[in-house]
């Protein structure tokens, strides 16, 4: 199948699997994507890893044989379906790592900025090139990459197309970190560690409260952050974590 699902202990891994085509994106696998999502919102998974077959690429965009000759209606469709697919992977509630090897471009930034992290190899490259086909952006792109990089920079790479390293997209926080290593799997593993100790309900709490930041004032940023903060102290995973404080033990938690 072009898009796998495996677990492996208490990650899930979504693997674009079409490595003689560099994982280019056909409408089909963003179906797949979306139906994947909600395979794993309902599995025990404590976090989840993207990742694309092969050495070469993450994933290098669209099929664009398949973009041609399509009507207005049928683009329109086609644009919400990967906005769909990947806003699924969006709100699932556990944290998610795009492993970016290779080249990344088009919809496959698109679907890497659709999750919480992106790590990078340091011979990964990536942008969104849509401008030197006439086109621009359509799932998501125009409107994640400017809250990971700000207005000007997201400005500048949309409408150039250029291409950047990993170098450049950890000085602009396109990237969380390049990580050296040939197992995609394996170096999300080692990166999501770090956030699968804890509570999944203040974890999840966590990141609400920072991502609706972007999109509040800060008085009503505040306020949201005071009702997640009351959410968090009501559950069994506070009074735990607490407890093991004072105690001086490691917390055993619940996600509950």
């Amino acid at each position: 199948m072009a898009v796998e699902l495996s677990f492996s202990g208490q990650y899930a891994v979504l693997t674009l699997n079409r490595p003689e085509a560099l994982n280019a994106l056909r409408f089909s696998m963003l179906e797949e994507i979306a139906r994947v999502a909600d395979t794993i919102a309902a599995s025990p998974a404590r976090a989840l890893i993207v990742t694309g077959a092969g050495p070469k690429a993450f994933c290098a965009g669209a099929d664009i044989k398949e973009l041609m000759g399509r009507d207005i209606l049928a683009q329109r469709r086609g644009a919400e379906l990967g906005q769909n697919a990947f806003a699924r992977l969006a709100a699932l509630s556990i944290p998610s790592v795009a492993v970016i090897h290779g080249y990344a471009f088009g919809g496959g930034l698109e679907l890497a900025m659709a999750c919480t992290f992106r790590i990078a190899t340091p011979q990964a490259k990536m942008g969104l090139p849509e401008i030197k086909l006439g086109l621009i952006p359509g799932y998501g792109g125009t409107q994640r990459l400017p809250r990971l990089v700000g207005e000007a920079r997201a400005k500048a790479l949309v409408m150039s197309g250029r291409t950047i390293d990993a170098r450049e997209a950890e000085h602009i926080g396109l990237v969380n970190e390049i990580v050296e290593g040939d197992d995609p799997v394996a170096l999300g593993q080692a990166y999501l560690a770090q956030f699968t100790a804890f509570s999944k309900c203040a974890s999840l709490f966590a990141r609400e409260a920072v991502e609706r930041a972007l999109a509040t004032p800060l008085a009503e940023g505040l306020r949201i952050e005071s009702d997640l903060s009351t959410l968090a102290y009501q559950t069994h995973d506070a009074n735990e974590g607490m407890r093991a404080f004072v105690e001086k033990r490691t917390p055993e938690f619940k996600d509950a």
